[in-house]
Order: C-alpha cells, then sequence, then structure tokens
C-alpha cells in the first residue's frame, strides 16, 4: 500500500528577512569606520641608523592635537592599558610589540603616560620614526 505524502507548504517570513539585511548593514557600517585611519594627521620625529620592527598586532597614534588612538579608533588615556591587553590576548613574548606612532610635537606630558600604558599592559614598545635626512 502506497501511502501518499502531505505536501507542506513553508512561507518565509518577509519580517526575518528585513532583520537579517538590518543586521548585515550595521555590520559593514562599523567594519568600514573601524578601519578608517585616514583623519589622523600625525608627523613623525626623525633618528638615525634606524631598523625594522616587523609585524605588531597594536598601534597607539598621538596626533598632532594631541588625541590619541588605537588602531584608528579615538580613546582616552585611561582605556589604554586595558584595550592594549585585551588586544594582545595571551601572545607569548615576542609577539606582544605595540607601535607607538607619536606626532613630532608631542609633548612628553602626553606620550609618558602612553608608555606607561604600554607597559602595564605588558606590550612591547616599537617606536615609529624616520631617518634624518643628511645635507
Amino acid at each position: 500500500m502506497k501511502i501518499q505524502r502531505r505536501q507542506m507548504k513553508v512561507d518565509i517570513p518577509s519580517v526575518a528577512m528585513g532583520d537579517i539585511a538590518f543586521n548585515l548593514l550595521i555590520f559593514f557600517v562599523i567594519l568600514a569606520q573601524s578601519q578608517d585611519d585616514s583623519h589622523i594627521q600625525w608627523t613623525p620625529a626623525k633618528a638615525d641608523n634606524l631598523k625594522g620592527s616587523g609585524y605588531t598586532k597594536v598601534t597607539v597614534t598621538i596626533d598632532k592635537d594631541q588625541k590619541l588612538y588605537l588602531n584608528g579608533q579615538e580613546l582616552s588615556e585611561a582605556q589604554l592599558a586595558a584595550r592594549i591587553e585585551s588586544n594582545l590576548g595571551n601572545a607569548p613574548a615576542g609577539q606582544r610589540k605595540v607601535m607607538l606612532k607619536a606626532h613630532r610635537d608631542c609633548t612628553a606630558a602626553k606620550f609618558e603616560p602612553v608608555i606607561e600604558a604600554i607597559s602595564q599592559a605588558g606590550g612591547e614598545l616599537v617606536h615609529i620614526l624616520e631617518d634624518k635626512k643628511k645635507k
């Protein structure tokens, strides 16, 4: 004996499609904003006999207006150590490099607390400098 199957009709709710589209839109907007650090204006300091630093997971930038950025996102000095520590995670020694890019006119009162925060987070500090051009 052959049993006839019942045909089931399943409708996809249109509200769910709208929610998915909205979530994807938010995801891409946030992703696009977090990678744009072109608004940061800084001019590196200069030094002699420089060598390369290699790959770094974290970049801290102090721009010409003394604003502080972590991987292109502006933040305060109070948040810096915790955010660096979370970005470095459980990376072993030698892979905990933190790149510090400070504008050449940055004052010691601004960059010294940043260096201390990097140290507290267990980061290995790498400065960004330019070779002096000899005339």
